[in-house]
Parts: structure tokens; C-alpha cells; sequence
């Protein structure tokens, strides 16, 4: 647990911090015998040899230097381990964002959104610890160890021997006591992320859970899992006391019995004060780094299991890219959807059973059928968020698994049953598909959906802030803003998975003029069950349980 190699892959600025840690723990050991040795020479000359002030005036200054010296590479480890940490976790962070947005919405099904909004900041800001404290003891308790070794046996290879056989009961001890911590961590990380997961849901559910009287149920209910947490976090810092106290107790026993062999010898005329001295001095900085390293351990073990959670999504295969950069134009190309088959994993049943059906450009083509029947799913393959199981899309001579993914969504719109905005400006809303889109571009865009209106009663205009998941809008106007969307795109192929689902008569009325201004020149996938909407459409593709049906 001392040094995960993926950080190296993932984080590439823990390469040269490595290099740099490396070096800076090999000076470190150098001012540690430096300082041990020049403290022996200044004490035994002043109580030894008599000697005056004048003449230790070299050996204290050269003390002196060392001890600044010291404090001096402490400060550049820090300061350059908080560098390489925020570094470190920048690039966790993209990496993890990007990752999860290459896998898709179908990939992430068994992931709770509260779980993977606690790693992406609080499990990677945890990494703090680990780099700025652990990792540079995890070098200075190899080299700093090794070095005093090497030193004291060629001045006194008893004492050596006494660093040597004892200094590796430390490590040894902490990782008897660092198995159970790491799993008592990870049990604090679960328990954490399963609270948050169930808050958000329970702040998302909030009206519904007040107009049922369950808001005070689950407010006992994550009351219950705060205090699994508290419990949790308690035993692993109970686990932290404990072996700290086991790591201190045995570092000063060593450090005795360092202490009673020099003292012996040095009675029995067998060392010099200058040597028993420097002995003496040097030991317990062999055992410093190893304490240290124990303490900060428990630090650290919270962003580690963090992670390696990061690290496995990360490690999650990605769907395959097509190659083929050069997307056919759906507004002059054919689409043709052949025995195409979606089974989603753990599901018994098929979510989409074969269909085969065609699209020529221009054409507009409703999806209809009962609820569960695969509406959606068959859209989310056109997406390319659903990789079918069986059968094949192909967009003129290519098949839609051959094409790259972000060239083939360059040519399409997407209007969804419930569209997601986000709490920035009614503007950057609607640019959500064309960021560069001026605002001229913008405004004919929401003049066309019907919103030029709405925007024009908003105190801002369209500079207005939205608050979380469009908040400010109703739901006709939140869905007439993806319709705006999909005019700014203007994109050939236009795919509409029932916007109207959850509207009523008279706002269901006003999107469907602007649907119908969307459609106008573009070929149009349509998942529908209302008569209004399917009435857009040239004709109707019917998706039964036993088969398919035009």
C-alpha cells in the first residue's frame, strides 16, 4: 500500500515528483549525519578537550548551517509535494470526467450519482495527505535508515546491529496494523458515499416525500447512516491511536537499547564520548522516519482507497471507437436498422427485440408502442450510448459501430423526455450543442421554440441564471429550451424521445409548434405515444412485445 504504480500512468506528475522526493530524502540523510556528527564533535571538544568558544566557532557554525539546512529541504518537500498533490489531483480529476463521459450513461447504471460526485472531490481531494506527508516518509524511511546503518557500523558495529535487526520489526508492525485500518477505511469510504448518494436522492424526491409524509421517515433514515459514518470514522481513528502507540513503544524501546550498549562501553573505556555521542544522537533519527511514516499512514489511507476506486473506473473497458472520421450526411444518406437487438446486463429480457426498418433523408418516422417496448433504447443506439447486442445501424454503406462517435453526434439533435439544464444562463443553456454561437444565433434560436416571450419577462433576459436542473422554468419552458437546443445545432438528423410526455394540453400545444418548425427539411427519428405528435410524422414504426409491426 506504500506505492500504487497506476498513479504513475494516470498521474504523470507523480513521475518527476518521485525523482525530486528521491533526491531531496538522500540530502535530507546527509544533513541528519551532518548534524549528529558536528553535535558529538561540538559537545565532546567543549566537555572533553576543553576547548573555547573560539575554537568551536567552525563546528557550531557548520551546526548551525546544518540544522537551516534541514529545515530548509523540509520546507522545499512540502512545498513541493503541495504542488505535485494539486497537480496530481487535476489530472485524476480530467481523467475521471473524461472517462465517465466516454463510458455513457449505459455504463454507469450501477453507479450512484452521489458515490461518484464524493470521489471525484472529496475521495481525490483525500490524496493531500498521501503526498504531502506520506509519501516523501515512505523515502526517508528507506534511505535515511540505510544511510545511519552504513555510519554507525563503521564507527560502532554493535549498535549497528542493534539499528538493524529492529529497524525492520517497525514496518513490520504497521503492516499487521495497516491491514484491518485499510479495511476499516474502506468501509468509512462505502458508508460515506452511500450517504451521500441517499441524501441527494432524498433532497431531489423532497415534494414528493412531503405530499406522502415520508420527509421525517427519511430524514431518521439518513440521521441512521450518519452515524454508521461517525462510527466508522471513530474506529479507524481509534485504529490510528493504537498504532501509533505500538510504533512509538517500540521505536524507543530500540532506541534503549541503543542506548544502554553505548552506555556500557563507553563506562568500560570500549568508545570514545565523541562516538557514543554521535551513536547516540544518530539512532533515534533511524526510527524517526519510520514513526512518522505510521503516523501519517492513517493519513493517507483514505485517499489511497479513493484511489484505487478511481483507478478501477478508470481501468473499465471504453465502448469501441469507430474509425471511420468522415460521417454520412443523414439528410441525404439512407439509414437502415437491421435485426437490431439490446439486451442491457442482469436484465432477463431483452430491452429492444429485433427490429429492422429504414429512414430516407427528409423522412419523418414516429416510434410508437407501450411503455418498456424499447422506444428509447433504440434511440439511445442512433445516439451511440447503446451498444445493440445483435444486428446493425448503417448510415448509407457505414455501419454507425465504424463511425467516430463524435463526428456522427456532430450530425444529429437530440430533444429527451426530461432535458437537463444546468444552473448557468438561459444562453449557455441553449449553447449547450454550439458554444461558439453568437447571440444573435441564440436569440432566433429561443424566438424559434417559442421562448422569446418567456425571456423577455426574466429579469435578465437571457443572461438570467437558472437555478439546479432549470429551476425558474416550467416544464414546457424547460423543454421548449431543448427545442431551442436542437434549432442552434441545426442539425440534419433530429431525434425526439416523447418531449411532450409530461406536458399539459396547453403547453403541450405550444412545443409541438415548435416542433413542428424544427422538423421542417430534416430527417426526424420520433419516439411518441400522444396522436398529436405521431401526427408529424409520414409514418409510424410500431414496437409490439411479439414483434414489429408497421
Amino acid at each position: 500500500m506504500a506505492f500504487d504504480p497506476r498513479l504513475l500512468r494516470y498521474a504523470r506528475t507523480t513521475r518527476a515528483y518521485l525523482v525530486v522526493s528521491v533526491l531531496l530524502g538522500g540530502l535530507t540523510a546527509l544533513l541528519v549525519v551532518a548534524q549528529a556528527w558536528l553535535l558529538a564533535d561540538t559537545v565532546a571538544g567543549a566537555f572533553a578537550h576543553r576547548e573555547t568558544l573560539a575554537q568551536l566557532r567552525l563546528p557550531v557554525a557548520l551546526l548551525l548551517a546544518a540544522i537551516v539546512g534541514r529545515a530548509a529541504l523540509g520546507w522545499c518537500t512540502e512545498r513541493a509535494a503541495q504542488r505535485a498533490s494539486a497537480r496530481a489531483k487535476s489530472e485524476l480529476r480530467t481523467a475521471l470526467v473524461e472517462h465517465v463521459a466516454a463510458l455513457g450513461p449505459a455504463r454507469l447504471e450501477t453507479e450512484r450519482t452521489g458515490g461518484l460526485t464524493v470521489l471525484a472531490t472529496r475521495g481525490i481531494d483525500a490524496l493531500d495527505g498521501y503526498f504531502s506527508r506520506y509519501l516523501p516518509q515512505v523515502f526517508l524511511a528507506v534511505i535515511v535508515p540505510v544511510t545511519v546503518i552504513a555510519v554507525v557500523g563503521g564507527l560502532d558495529w554493535i549498535s549497528a546491529a542493534i539499528i538493524a535487526v529492529t529497524v525492520p520489526l517497525v514496518p513490520l508492525f504497521m503492516a499487521l496494523v495497516g491491514a484491518s485500518a485499510g479495511e476499516r477505511m474502506e468501509r468509512q469510504i462505502h458508508t460515506l458515499q452511500r450517504l451521500a448518494g441517499h441524501f441527494l436522492d432524498a433532497v431531489a424526491g423532497l415534494p414528493t416525500l412531503k405530499v406522502f409524509g415520508r420527509a421525517k421517515a427519511q430524514a431518521a433514515v439518513i440521521g441512521e447512516m450518519t452515524d454508521r459514518y461517525r462510527q466508522a470514522t471513530m474506529l479507524t481513528l481509534r485504529s490510528a491511536f493504537l498504532s501509533s502507540l505500538v510504533l512509538e513503544l517500540l521505536a524507543t524501546i530500540s532506541v534503549a537499547l541503543v542506548a544502554v550498549a553505548v552506555g556500557l562501553r563507553l563506562l568500560g573505556g570500549h568508545l570514545d564520548l565523541r562516538t557514543a555521542l554521535f551513536v547516540l544522537v544518530l539512532a533515534p533519527e533511524a526510527y524517526l522516519p519510520l514513526r512518522t511514516l505510521g503516523t501519517n499512514f492513517h493519513a493517507s489511507a483514505e485517499g489511497l482507497k479513493a484511489a484505487e476506486q478511481v483507478f478501477t473506473l478508470l481501468e473499465r473497458p471504453l465502448p469501441t471507437r469507430g474509425a471511420v472520421t468522415a460521417a454520412p450526411d443523414p439528410s441525404a444518406t439512407r439509414i437502415s436498422v437491421r435485426d437490431l437487438e439490446v439486451t442491457y446486463p442482469g436484465r432477463g429480457h431483452p430491452a429492444l427485440r429485433p427490429i429492422s426498418f429504414s429512414i430516407d433523408p427528409g423522412e419523418v418516422v414516429a416510434i410508437v408502442g407501450p411503455s418498456g417496448c424499447g422506444k428509447s433504447t433504440l434511440l439511445g443506439v442512433l445516439l451511440g450510448l447503446v451498444a445493440p447486442d445483435g444486428g446493425s445501424v448503417r448510415v448509407g454503406d457505414v455501419d454507425l459501430g465504424e463511425l467516430d462517435i463524435d463526428r456522427w453526434r456532430a450530425r444529429l439533435a437530440w430533444v429527451p423526455q426530461h432535458p437537463h439544464l444546468f444552473a448557468t444562463s438561459v444562453a449557455e443553456n441553449v449553447r449547450l450543442g454550439r458554444s461558439d454561437a453568437p447571440a444573435d444565433d441564440v436569440a432566433g434560436a429561443l424566438a424559434a421554440a417559442g421562448l422569446d416571450d418567456v425571456v423577455a419577462r426574466l429579469p435578465q433576459g437571457v443572461e438570467t441564471r437558472l437555478g439546479e436542473r432549470g429551476a425558474g422554468l416550467s416544464a414546457g419552458e424547460r423543454q421548449r429550451v431543448a427545442l431551442a437546443r436542437a434549432f442552434l445545432v441545426d442539425a440534419p438528423l433530429l431525434l425526439l424521445d416523447e418531449p411532450t410526455a409530461s406536458l399539459d394540453g396547453g403547453t403541450e400545444e405550444t412545443v409541438l409548434a415548435g416542433i413542428r418548425r424544427l422538423v421542417e427539411g430534416r430527417t426526424v427519428v420520433l419516439a411518441a405515444h400522444r396522436p398529436e405528435l405521431v401526427a408529424l410524422a409520414d409514418r409510424a414504426i410500431s414496437l409490439l412485445p411479439e414483434g414489429v409491426g408497421t
